[in-house]
């Protein structure tokens, strides 16, 4: 069989699949009866003729038309979308896949039950954070998980609900408080009902208090009503917590959230001197 007639039969796979994995790719072919020794040679083959590259073990991405391997830019949401099989793009991701990141992130965060390990490829890498436990135990993983297109490919992003209460719930994965903050203030809409369901779903108190903050801060223009901070605040821990238990920054403490908040956060003093 020529090369050209190879790059024919397979091509309709490599359009339809910008990023993909070696069990992607034995799934196309199973039906055609290849062995798997002639999945590897192809996979081989077409490494070496510059159609597709290899990210890392098991994970490649197609080189489009008219472009070269060294060169071509790869799609990062899809990468991290395909970083295991159960990954769900997360967290401040959510806010960049949809277009309301405060500034260009290289890093991306997924969510799944065995996330792999960190992970560089170029500019770009990629961080995994398991399924909140509270989901795990209820079987309920894909709460608020949506599928989103993307190069012809369906990803698994979570809504802008879930998206806003995980980053507050680990904020150590989404970078500085400026970030966080201008990030989720710049949604024009929040389903509040949505996201006090999924709070009350992962039974953080912490979490609870952090997002029960987040929106009486940004009350006016989330038109956040009442009702729904005194849910929350219900909800609040017993004793002062940290913002982000990891980063124990001083700050003032907010009696009642019973939270301890950097004063960079609470006063929005983004790049001034305090």
């Amino acid at each position: 069989m020529s090369n050209e007639v190879i790059e024919i039969k397979h091509d309709k796979f490599f359009l339809d699949n910008p990023v993909f994995t070696s069990n992607d790719f034995r799934k196309y072919l199973l039906p055609r009866n290849i062995s798997n020794r002639t999945q590897g040679a192809l996979i081989s083959y077409y490494r070496k003729t510059g159609r597709i590259i290899n990210i890392k073990r098991g994970l490649y991405a197609t080189v489009p038309a008219g472009s070269t391997p060294e060169t071509f830019s790869v799609d990062p949401y899809l990468l991290a979308s395909k970083m295991t099989p159960d990954a769900v793009i997360s967290h401040l991701s959510v806010f960049g896949f949809f277009g309301n990141i405060y500034s260009v992130r290289n890093m991306f965060t997924y969510s799944a039950s065995r996330p792999a390990d960190y992970f560089a490829f170029k500019d770009h890498s990629f961080k995994g954070t398991r399924f909140p436990k509270a989901l795990a135990d209820r079987g309920e993983e894909l709460f608020e998980v949506r599928i989103e297109e993307r190069e012809g490919m369906n990803l698994r992003v979570t809504s802008i609900e879930r998206a806003l209460v995980d980053t507050l719930d680990k904020p150590e994965l989404c970078g500085s408080w400026e970030e966080i903050w201008r990030s989720l203030g710049s949604v024009g809409f929040v389903d509040l009902d949505k996201a006090l369901e999924y709070v009350l779903l992962i039974a953080n108190s912490t979490t609870a208090a952090k997002v029960g903050f987040f929106l009486e801060q940004h009350q006016e223009e989330l038109m956040v009503e009442d009702r729904y901070l005194e849910e929350l605040k219900k909800l609040r821990p017993l004793n002062p917590h940290y913002l982000s238990r990891s980063r124990r920054e001083p700050g003032s403490f907010v009696s009642k959230w019973n939270l301890v908040v950097p004063e960079e956060v609470l006063k929005r003093s983004w790049g001034e001197v305090l």
